[in-house]
């Protein structure tokens, strides 16, 4: 090696030495980091029961636009078994989305984790969503959910399904309720939800959520969802606690 380039690597380490407490310092300007979990009594995706009531834990960071996400539900009645971990690296900018998720069941002990999505002992399924969401004015938001990897989303032909789900919501506010609908439909058949071929709506959700005041500087979050599966004739009433840092 040149002592001119041996001496440039030598000046570029004791430049990103001495600027990382900046870059660091506007990092933390900036990071955003988010701690919480629900209790529910019950476990409803996308219009389908998974489990009984869970308790779901949720980490995430994010910065500028960029973030990363964990997510998880067990369920604690002992009856179910079900337990879901899940991790999610995405972007949004002016309204639109852009994600990436991880998705990986477990009927506790049936699948390995450190496992590739189409092994098949493997729970792990990949899914790319994208979504936008107008304008305070008309805040309706569409998010489009497509699994593109992972055994769970076969036909039974061994076909990839390419399970999808597409959600239309809007938000609005009753006397000091949050309230908000939503509705999702898949267009084609969705292995992941077993619900068969053709065009399915398979969520009508109305939810509503408030803080109870228990007491001057402690409020408990509560909300309640009725989610109705037109696709199986079948019908949920969700009630849950939001913990928060």
């Amino acid at each position: 090696m040149k002592i001119s380039d041996l001496s440039k690597k030598v000046c570029s380490f004791i430049i990103l030495f001495i600027s990382f407490p900046v870059i660091y310092t506007n990092a933390q300007s900036t990071l955003e980091v988010d701690l919480g979990a629900d209790l529910v009594s019950s476990y409803v995706w996308r219009g389908v029961k998974q489990a009984g009531a869970s308790v779901q834990p949720s980490l995430s960071a994010s910065i500028n636009g960029f973030s990363l996400s964990a997510w998880g539900s067990t369920d604690f009645t002992g009856n179910d078994g079900k337990k879901e971990v899940d991790f999610t690296a995405a972007f949004e900018n002016s309204g639109f989305k852009i994600a990436v998720t991880d998705y990986w069941w477990d009927g506790e002990g049936a699948h390995r984790y450190f496992s590739y999505p189409q092994d098949g002992n493997s729970g792990h399924m990949l899914e790319g969503t994208i979504g936008y969401t107008f304008p305070d004015s008309f805040p309706l938001s569409i998010t489009w959910n497509t699994f593109f990897l992972g055994k769970g989303n076969k036909k039974a032909d061994g076909d990839n399904s390419y399970s999808t789900y597409i959600e239309l919501a809007y938000p609005f506010s009753v006397k000091g309720v949050d309230m908000g609908i939503a509705t999702g439909f898949s267009p084609w058949e969705n292995a992941t939800l077993g619900i068969g071929k053709g065009f399915k709506v398979t969520s009508v959700m109305l939810n509503a959520s408030k803080s109870i005041k228990i007491t001057d500087s402690f409020s408990l979050p509560i909300f309640a969802n009725i989610i109705a599966n037109p696709a199986v004739e079948d019908i949920h009433f969700v009630f849950g606690i939001s913990i928060r840092q």
